[in-house]
C-alpha cells in the first residue's frame, strides 16, 4: 500500500462528523446494521447491510474473531474524605486473579492498574473503598492513571458484576443501562477482560453465523482483551512518535494450525474487527508464523504497515486521530479510508460502538 509524508501527520485523520451520527443506543435488533462495502485496491464503495455478508466476503474465507468479554469495570465508590470517586480496572480480570496473592482468611491482593475521574485529587497511599473492594493508590501515572493494589475477598468476578458499571465509550452520552450487559457483547463473547468491546463482532447473530457456516465459510477465535488505549487518543504531531497501549492476548495451538493452514492453501483471512487484526499480526511480528501464543503487545499499525495474515477486515467506523482509524487506513489506504467515510456520513450511516460497519476487502 502507496505512503506519504501526510500519512504520518496526526492532522491529516480529521474528518467531519455531524454528532447526531454518533450511536448513543444500539439498534432496535442485534444485526441489523448497514454495511459498507469498500475494496482497498480501487476504493470503491458499495452499499448493502450486514445480514448479506456472506454475499461479499471472497470464497472460502476464514473469519478470525475475538472472543473476549467485557467486565464490568467501572467503579464507584468512595474516600476516606467521604467524597465519591470513579475508577476503572485497566488491568485485564484474567491478569488480576493470575497474579493474585492469598493473604489468609479468603482474601487476596493483586496489583492493578486504575484509570480515574479528576484523578488529581487521588493521592498515594490513600486507600479508596468499592463495596467489597478496596483499592489503595501506591503510585501517579499520567492522564488519570494510577498503579495500585487491589484487596477483596471471595470471587474477584461476581463482585465486579454486582459492583460494576458496563464502561461504555466516553462518546455514548449517558448512563449505562440494562440492555447494555447484553448488547454491548458480542454473542460469542467468553472469556472475562476487556474494558471495550471488540465492537466489529456485535453485529453478529447466531442466525448469520449459522449461515456463514453453510455457505462454507470457517469461524475460529481468538482473544485479545481490550484495553484503554481504545479510547486514548493519540497526542503526537508525528504520529510515529505515539507509544501505543499494550494489550494481552492469547492465540490457542488449534486456532494458531487454523490461520496458519488457510494462509498455506491460499484461502483468505477476514480479521472481525481491528483487535483481531491487531493479534494476528503482533503474533506474526513475534513469531514469524501464525502461531500459539499468550502475552502482550504493544504494535502500532499505522501506513507503512505490513499485514502478513489479515486478507480482509470487519470493522466500525473509528473516531477521527484514533490509532485505530490509522490502523484501517494502514490496511485500505487513508485516503480511500477518508473517501469512504465521507460517503458514509453522506448516506447516514451510524458512527462508533453502536454504529454500522463496514468491509475491507
Amino acid at each position: 500500500m502507496q505512503h506519504g509524508p501526510d500519512d504520518f501527520l496526526l492532522s491529516s485523520y480529521r474528518y467531519d462528523l455531524p454528532e447526531a451520527q454518533i450511536a448513543q443506543h444500539p439498534p432496535a435488533q442485534r444485526g441489523a446494521s448497514r454495511l459498507l462495502v469498500l475494496n482497498r485496491r480501487t476504493g470503491h464503495v458499495r452499499h448493502s447491510a450486514f445480514p448479506k455478508l456472506a454475499d461479499h466476503l471472497p470464497p472460502r474465507a476464514l473469519l478470525v474473531a475475538n472472543s473476549s468479554r467485557v467486565v464490568a469495570a467501572r467503579l464507584s465508590g468512595s474516600r476516606s474524605t467521604g467524597g465519591r470517586v470513579e475508577c476503572m480496572l485497566l488491568t485485564p480480570l484474567p491478569l488480576m486473579l493470575e497474579n493474585a496473592r492469598d493473604t489468609g482468611n479468603g482474601s487476596f491482593q493483586a496489583e492493578v492498574e486504575c484509570l480515574f475521574r479528576n484523578a488529581k485529587k487521588i493521592r498515594e497511599g490513600e486507600t479508596l473503598v468499592f463495596g467489597p473492594l478496596r483499592v489503595a493508590v501506591l503510585e501517579r501515572g499520567v492522564y488519570g492513571r494510577r498503579r495500585t493494589l487491589l484487596e477483596w475477598q471471595g470471587s474477584l468476578g461476581r463482585h465486579f458484576a454486582h459492583e460494576g458499571h458496563i464502561p461504555l465509550p466516553p462518546y455514548i452520552r449517558r448512563a449505562d443501562a440494562p440492555e447494555d450487559a447484553e448488547r454491548y457483547q458480542t454473542v460469542y463473547a467468553r472469556e472475562e477482560g476487556s474494558i471495550a468491546a471488540p465492537t466489529a463482532g456485535l453485529h453478529f447473530t447466531r442466525d448469520l453465523l449459522h449461515a456463514l457456516t453453510e455457505r462454507h465459510f470457517a469461524w475460529v477465535e481468538i482473544c485479545l482483551h481490550v484495553g484503554y488505549g481504545t479510547f486514548s487518543p493519540v497526542r503526537c504531531k508525528d504520529i510515529r512518535n505515539h507509544h501505543m497501549h499494550r494489550e494481552y492476548f492469547v492465540i490457542s495451538p488449534e486456532n494458531a494450525h487454523a490461520v496458519a493452514q488457510a494462509k498455506s492453501d491460499g484461502r483468505p483471512v477476514i480479521a472481525v474487527g481491528t483487535t483481531a487484526a491487531r493479534a494476528l499480526e503482533a503474533c506474526v511480528a513475534a513469531c514469524g508464523t501464525p502461531a500459539a501464543f499468550k502475552g502482550w503487545t504493544d504494535i502500532f499499525l499505522y501506513p507503512g504497515a505490513e499485514f502478513r495474515v489479515t486478507d480482509g477486515l470487519i470493522t466500525n467506523f473509528h473516531l477521527p486521530e484514533s490509532s485505530l482509524l490509522m490502523l484501517v487506513s494502514a490496511f485500505a489506504g487513508r485516503k480511500n479510508i477518508l473517501s469512504a467515510y465521507m460517503e458514509a456520513v453522506q448516506h447516514a450511516y451510524r458512527f462508533f460502538s453502536y454504529g454500522d460497519a463496514m468491509l475491507i476487502v
